[in-house]
């Protein structure tokens, strides 16, 4: 009887998930489109105001409602997130939150993922000089826009903010590398490219290790290249294939992964070292 309950609850919940997310995906951008009418000066009726607010809250409390419902369930918040928003997005999302954090921590100075006892190994040095042209440039083309638009209020504020908004990304993306280093622990060594990219590969899986500097790198099946300004310089295969989350959702299964790292040949000493096995101590006499 209570499976019987439960299976129904599944159904109910999964079609309440279903009308959700149709009408998100119809309120959402009609809103946008409402606010920039409003911005622009565009008279907007305000019967076709109040229909939009209304449906945009009930489709608030709906989704909190649903929220609520699936973590008495016994669903992690996490969990309970995937099941409403769609899995994409949500990594989207969270990747633009990284990247936005990751500035807050360079100002800071400060490193995710590294404990006591760890070693980390920089890999941004090589990418930071075009990473700083780029966000040269996009200031330089923020500046220029904004003189251009500028007896243009409505297109020069939207413009604006994508421009800003083009910098602090970029200026992420460095942030993020800087902020994640590659970090070698006693039992697996994480790699990582800036914020959307996170691979813990144990130790005992590394079959061969190598120096190794590639400016090309070619799409290969079970082949991963996290290139740092065009180039890797460490590479790895491994005893059995390693599942590697991919940034929308999903994995795949990589069996070698090539790298870079500022300073490759003090990581490859390193990572000789924690792959030795110690020497069994003696046994006491008997």
């Amino acid at each position: 009887m209570g499976s019987a309950v439960g299976d129904v609850l599944g159904v109910v919940v999964n079609a309440a998930v279903r009308v959700l997310r149709g009408v998100a995906y119809v309120a959402l951008p009609a809103e946008v489109v409402l606010a920039v009418c409003l911005v622009a000066g565009v008279r907007v009726p305000g019967g076709v105001l109040a229909v939009g607010e209304v449906v945009v809250l009930l489709l608030f409390f709906g989704e909190v409602g649903l929220y609520a419902r699936l973590r008495r369930s016994g669903l992690s918040a996490r969990e309970a997130l995937e099941v409403l928003v769609p899995v994409p997005v949500l990594r989207l999302i969270g990747h633009e939150l990284r990247l936005m954090v990751s500035l807050g921590l360079w100002v800071a100075r400060k490193r995710v993922g590294v404990r006591g006892g760890d070693l980390a190994f920089p890999h941004a040095r090589d990418q930071a000089a075009l990473m700083y042209g780029f966000a040269f440039v996009c200031l330089v083309e923020t500046v220029g826009m904004s003189y251009l638009l500028g007896g243009l209020p409505v297109v020069h504020a939207i413009v604006l903010v994508l421009d800003v908004y083009t910098v602090l990304f970029v200026l992420g993306l460095q942030a993020a590398a800087v902020t994640r280093p590659h970090v070698l622990s006693s039992d697996a060594l994480r790699l990582r490219q800036a914020a959307h990219v996170d691979v813990l590969v144990p130790l005992d899986r590394i079959a061969v290790v190598r120096h190794e500097l590639l400016f090309s790198h070619e799409k290969r099946e079970g082949e991963l290249d996290l290139a740092v300004g065009s180039q890797t310089s460490v590479t790895l295969e491994l005893t059995e294939p390693l599942d590697v989350p991919r940034l929308l959702g999903g994995a795949r299964a990589v069996r070698v992964l090539r790298f870079h790292a500022d300073e490759p040949r003090a990581l490859l000493a390193a990572l000789k070292q924690a792959r030795t096995a110690p020497s069994p101590s003696p046994g006491l006499p008997a």
